[in-house]
C-alpha cells in the first residue's frame, strides 16, 4: 500500500570522485557555488512541459494560477488550485520548465478582462460572454478558439500581430523575472522555455523550448509563434539565432507525436522527397529529446506495429482515433510515424541511405498539465485543466466537461496521470541539466519516480555488480543515450539496473527493446526479458514470463507490495547480435499492478464507474537508447 514522505533521495553508488565547481551567477540575493560530480550520481527528478494561466487554452479552461503559483508547488509549498482545492506534493521535483503556448500568449486572460463595450467583433463578444458565464461557458469558449485557431478562422481582434507581440513581450519578460528569482543552483532548478504550437489541422507538432542560460542571455528574445508555419523550420532557425546572437544554448522537445497522424518522424522530408543528410543533421541538433508520455497519451508502441509486445500500447486508448483536435480521423497508416519506437526503427533506416540519424534522441516524460500543477502521481492527479480537477464528475466526462464527447473525440478517463522526467546530471543546475539532455542521459516515467541506470560496453561481466559497476559503466561502456562504437569483440553486454520508488509499486521486470535494420533495409524489433521478480518461480514459458499477479484492492484503491521486488539488476549479451547490423537498445521497467486515478476517485467519491474504465495498471519507466553502429 502506498505511504507518503516528506522526501526521498537514491543514490547508486557512493564511490564516485567529486571534481570540478561551477561558480554560477547571483540568484535570489547570494552567490551559489555549487560542486559538479565526476559522473552523474543523482537522478534529478522534473516536469519539462507546464502551462499556467498564461497560455491561451489553460486560461480558458479556468486556470487563475500564474508562474509563481506553479513555481512553488514544484517546489514542495501548498497551494490553492483554480477549483479552490489544497494542493500539495509528496515530494518536490528538483526542477521545472514552464512551457507556455508562445501562440496567443495572454490573450483569453485580455480577452476576459477586456471592457465589453470596447469589444465589436461578434465571435470575441461571444467567447467573452461565455468566459464570463462561469466554468462551462469558459471551457466552450476555449474549445471554439483552439478550433478557430486550427482552421485559420481566429478574429483578427485576438489575434492582431502588434497587439499580440507587445502582450507577448511584456508577459514574457515579467515571467522570466519570476522564473529568476525562484532558480536556486544546487537545490531548484527553475529553466526558461515555451511551447511551439505547430499545428496543421489538427495535426500535433508541437515542440517545447528550453534554454540553457540566465535572465541576462534570454531576455534578448521574445517566445516564437509558429505565425501559421507547416514545418519547425522555422524554430530552427529562431534557435540557430539565438545562439549566435547571445552566445547561449537551446534545444527542442517534440511532444505527443501519438496526435500526429503520422507527421512528427517521417520517412521523407517536409516537401515529401527523401530526407537528406544535412536535413536529418538538423533535426538531430536542436531535437535531443522527445516526450514519451504525457497526460495526452503514451507515445512508446502501439499494438498495431508491435502484434508481439504484450505490453505495447499502454496509455493509448482514445488517443490512437483522431488527430489532437479530432479533425481528422488517424488511419493505420500513419501510427508508424506517430510512435517512438518505430522512429528509433526509422532513424536507422534513414541513416543506412544517408549516413545520418534524424531521430536519434533521448527521451523523457513530463505531464502538459494546463493547471500550473506538476502532479503525476495517480493518488494526487489534479487533471489536464481546472476543468477537470478532483471531482464525482470527472472520470466519466468528456475530455474537455460541457464540451460533447463527439466534438473532443476522448473521455476524461483516457488521460494519464503521466509523466516525469529523470535526468543525470552532475548537479542540480540550469547547465548540467540541460548538458544532459543534450546527450540523452533521460528517461521518462509514468509518474512513479524509478530510479534506473542503463550501461553498453563489450566486456561487462555479472561480477561487476559487485562493485562500484557505476564507475566501470561510465568507463569502460556508455550510458544511456550513448553510442556503442564498433570494434568490441563479441557480442555487447549491458548493465541493467532498476530501484523501485520507495513510495510506490515494487517492480515487475526489467525488459530490453531491441531494434535493428538488416542489410535489405528491413527494421525489426524484439523484447526481451531480462530480468524480474522471483526468477526461480516465474520460469519463462515459450519466451514469454508468467504475470507478476495482482495485489489491488479496487473497492479501497489500495495494494500491497507482497509480490515484485524492490531492485532488480543484472548483466545481459545480446543473444543475437549481428556486428554487420544496425541496432538500438533501451530499457522498459514495469511496475506491480497499482490503482489508477480513477479507482482512487471512486473510493474517495463513492462512485459506480462503467466497466470499461481501467481501474488498475503497469506503470513503467523508458530510457532513452543505447545505438550499436556497425560503421
Amino acid at each position: 500500500m502506498r505511504t507518503t514522505i516528506t522526501a526521498a533521495a537514491l543514490l547508486l553508488s557512493s564511490t564516485m570522485l567529486v571534481s570540478g565547481c561551477d561558480k554560477l551567477s547571483q540568484v535570489g540575493g547570494s552567490t551559489a557555488e555549487v560542486k559538479n560530480t565526476a559522473y552523474p550520481e543523482q537522478v534529478f527528478w522534473g516536469d519539462t512541459h507546464l502551462h499556467t494561466a498564461n497560455s491561451v487554452d489553460a486560461f480558458g479552461f479556468g486556470n487563475r494560477l500564474d508562474p509563481e503559483a506553479a513555481l512553488r508547488f514544484a517546489r514542495g509549498e501548498e497551494v490553492t488550485s483554480s477549483a479552490g482545492v489544497k494542493a500539495k506534493l509528496a515530494r518536490p521535483l528538483d526542477f521545472l520548465v514552464i512551457t507556455d503556448h508562445s501562440e496567443g500568449l495572454g490573450s483569453t486572460k485580455a480577452l476576459y478582462d477586456a471592457p465589453r463595450i470596447a469589444i465589436n467583433d461578434p465571435t470575441l463578444l461571444r467567447w467573452y460572454d461565455l468566459m464570463h458565464e462561469g466554468p462551462k461557458g469558459s471551457l466552450q469558449a476555449t474549445a471554439e478558439i483552439l478550433d478557430a485557431r486550427a482552421h485559420g478562422k481566429m478574429p483578427p481582434g485576438l489575434n492582431d500581430p502588434a497587439k499580440a507581440q507587445a502582450r507577448t513581450h511584456k508577459i514574457w519578460n515579467e515571467g522570466l523575472k519570476t522564473v529568476e528569482s525562484y532558480n536556486e543552483p544546487g537545490k531548484f532548478t527553475a529553466f526558461f522555455g515555451f511551447e511551439y504550437t505547430l499545428m496543421q489541422g489538427g495535426n500535433n507538432l508541437h515542440r517545447n523550448v528550453i534554454f540553457r542560460d540566465g535572465i541576462d542571455r534570454v531576455n534578448k528574445v521574445d517566445p516564437l509563434s509558429d505565425a501559421g508555419q507547416d514545418w519547425p523550420d522555422a524554430l530552427w532557425d529562431y534557435m540557430d539565432a539565438y545562439e549566435k546572437t547571445t552566445g547561449g544554448k537551446v534545444l527542442a522537445i517534440p511532444h505527443n507525436s501519438n496526435l500526429s497522424n503520422g507527421l512528427m518522424f517521417m520517412l521523407t522530408d517536409p516537401k515529401g522527397g527523401p530526407i537528406s543528410a544535412e536535413y536529418a543533421r538538423r533535426r538531430a541538433a536542436h531535437e535531443p529529446v522527445v516526450e514519451i508520455t504525457q497526460i495526452k497519451g503514451d507515445s512508446e508502441a502501439h499494438p498495431f506495429l508491435s502484434p508481439n509486445d504484450e505490453f505495447a500500447g499502454y496509455g493509448t486508448a482514445g488517443w490512437d482515433q483522431n488527430n489532437l483536435l479530432n479533425t481528422q480521423p488517424t488511419k493505420p497508416g500513419d501510427l508508424a510515424g506517430s510512435y517512438v519506437r518505430e522512429a528509433l526503427k526509422r532513424g536507422m533506416l534513414i541513416e543506412q541511405r544517408t549516413g545520418v540519424n534524424p531521430y536519434k534522441f533521448g527521451v523523457v516524460g513530463s505531464t502538459d498539465a494546463h493547471t500550473s500543477l506538476s502532479t503525476a502521481d495517480d493518488n494526487n492527479y489534479f487533471g489536464k485543466h481546472p476543468g477537470v480537477e478532483p471531482s464525482a464528475e470527472r472520470a466519466t466526462a468528456s475530455f474537455v466537461p460541457g464540451v460533447p464527447v463527439e466534438r473532443v473525440g476522448r473521455m476524461n478517463w483516457q488521460s494519464l496521470a503521466s509523466g516525469y522526467a529523470g535526468v543525470w546530471a552532475t548537479s542540480n543546475t540550469r547547465e548540467a541539466i540541460f548538458d544532459a539532455m543534450m546527450r540523452r542521459e533521460v528517461y521518462g516515467t509514468t509518474g512513479p519516480r524509478m530510479t534506473v541506470r542503463f550501461f553498453g560496453g563489450w566486456d561487462f561481466k555479472a561480477d561487476d555488480l559487485k562493485g562500484d559497476w557505476v564507475k566501470a559503466g561510465y568507463t569502460r561502456g556508455v550510458p544511456m543515450g550513448g553510442d556503442l562504437k564498433a570494434g568490441g569483440s563479441g557480442a555487447p553486454s549491458f548493465i541493467v539496473s532498476a530501484l523501485k520508488d520507495p513510495i510506490d509499486g515494487n517492480l515487475d521486470r526489467v525488459q530490453v527493446v531491441k531494434g535493428w535494420v538488416d542489410a535489405a533495409g528491413n527494421s525489426h524489433e524484439k523484447v526481451f526479458d531480462v530480468v524480474w521478480s522471483d526468477m526461480d518461480k516465474r520460469v519463462a514459458v515459450n519466451g514469454k514470463v508468467p504475470a507478476v499477479g495482482d495485489t489491488v484492492d479496487v473497492a479501497t484503491a489500495t495494494y500491497q507490495n507482497t509480490i515484485g521486488a524492490p531492485s532488480l539488476a543484472t548483466v545481459w549479451t545480446d543473444p543475437e547480435f549481428d556486428p554487420k547490423v544496425r541496432a538500438f537498445y533501451y530499457v522498459r521497467v514495469l511496475q506491480i499492478p497499482t490503482p489508477t486515478w480513477m479507482d482512487y476517485d471512486m473510493v474517495k467519491f463513492k462512485l459506480t464507474l462503467p466497466a470499461e474504465i481501467p481501474l488498475k495498471q503497469q506503470e513503467r519507466a523508458y530510457t532513452s537508447a543505447i545505438w550499436y553502429n556497425p560503421a
